[in-house]
């Protein structure tokens, strides 16, 4: 996305992607608010995403027999979406598009298989900033690094100087997404959402390439405690060890847990990671700057790639508007983020313990309001709890930009 919007802004951008090949991972997210408004800018976006949909209809919460307590489903009205995204979309599928919508300018480079190494400023003011790669690109001077390599960015440690831990708040969350080849909701275009004690939740989607999606998340609630520690030493020890640790940690969860945890040890497209929040004092330093996760990741909120597309168009909006100017243009980037993200950062204190409630009685209260909220159809007033991810698209004000290219 960033790529797309610089090279319209006049740039000439290199893309450096550690891995391979692009990764196509079947994770899904969610478009919203003012990503929709960015996506409505580029010429048959929409079209390619509304054909890429994961198409699943809405959520039911399950008992522990599998019954029912509730369905959650979306409003029909892409400017106005509830807990279920009309532009819900693999990971993957997202990422396809917006390379194929660069692939073939001539002011985009792609360069897989490669990292940075270091970042060096310079020591003139408003000087170039020098990158040093790992795997044989040449080691040269760029007019701006834009680092979008996730919450725990090494290019912002880099740049920003500390350790890739540095502005992560810990929300004591993490989860991880597979897919398995049972379908386990029988072709169904309602995903099955349940919860155990302890702050287990397992989400079962249908996967339209064949069998079932899985998202398991371990919630714990906010407090002074990383109580994460656990699942970030099994994620360092590899693959394997992690899934025995997931395995271990929903073992006796009911429903169907067994049924996933016996399948997860063979999943192929296994991926995990904890679940935080980034702040930092400032999206930039001298010729180095953040977009996405790398400068404010959200946590469970729902708004990342919704942050991520409305980043990456601003910053470039910006540069543009300020043509010739670098600084004034970094400057504008940040005044026009800091509101979306002061408000799009928010996560209800009871957000968490109402996804997964930590105890026997907890999740007893939570199911019966959340059959009480969709028995009476007052879900559009209830999930305000959950922050801006609903929000209308046009709530912001992002403004038009005039381009170059």
């Amino acid at each position: 996305m960033a790529a797309y919007w610089l090279a319209k802004a006049g740039a000439h951008v290199t893309v450096i992607e550690r891995f391979p090949k692009l990764r196509t991972n079947r994770q899904a997210i969610d478009i919203g608010t003012t990503g929709v408004t960015v996506m409505r800018k580029i010429p048959g976006m929409e079209a390619a995403v509304r054909a890429k949909t994961t198409q699943m209809e809405g959520i039911s919460i399950v008992r522990d027999d599998g019954r029912p307590y509730g369905t959650i489903q979306a409003t029909g009205n892409p400017d106005q979406q509830s807990l279920v995204s009309e532009y819900e979309i693999f990971r993957g599928d997202l990422a396809q598009i917006l390379f194929d919508l660069t692939k073939d300018n001539e002011n985009v480079r792609y360069v897989f298989g490669e990292q940075i190494a270091s970042v060096q400023h310079s020591e003139r003011e408003n000087g170039p900033i020098k990158v040093e790669v790992m795997n044989g690109l040449t080691t040269s001077d760029y007019d701006l690094v834009v680092a979008c390599d996730g919450a725990t960015s090494r290019t912002r440690a880099m740049g920003f100087g500390g350790s890739v831990r540095d502005h992560v708040d810990s929300v004591n969350c993490w989860a991880a997404y597979f897919s398995i080849e049972e379908d386990l909701i029988q072709g169904s275009n309602l995903g099955h959402g349940y919860s155990a004690v302890g702050g287990r939740f397992l989400a079962i989607g249908n996967d339209p390439a064949g069998g079932s999606r899985i998202t398991l998340m371990g919630i714990h609630q906010l407090n002074n405690r990383d109580v994460t520690l656990p699942f970030r030493e099994a994620l360092q020890q590899g693959e394997e060890p992690l899934k025995r640790f997931i395995a271990q940690h929903y073992q006796g969860g009911g429903w169907k847990t067994k049924q996933v945890m016996d399948a997860t040890m063979s999943s192929s497209d296994f991926y995990a990671s904890e679940m935080v929040q980034v702040r930092v004092p400032s999206l930039y330093k001298e010729r180095l700057v953040l977009v996405g996760d790398a400068g404010y990741a959200p946590g469970p909120t729902g708004t990342g790639t919704t942050l991520a597309m409305t980043g990456a168009y601003v910053l470039a909006g910006e540069i543009c508007k300020h043509r010739g100017d670098l600084a004034a243009g970094l400057r504008g980037y940040e005044e026009r983020m800091r509101p979306i993200l002061d408000d799009m950062q928010k996560m209800s204190p009871r957000f968490l313990g109402f996804v997964a409630p930590q105890t026997a009685w907890g999740l007893w209260l939570r199911n019966n309001i959340f059959a009480f909220i969709a028995w009476t159809n007052i879900l559009e007033h209830a999930q305000k709890m959950f922050g801006s991810a609903f929000a209308s698209t046009d709530k912001y004000g992002l403004p038009d930009y005039d381009w170059v290219a």
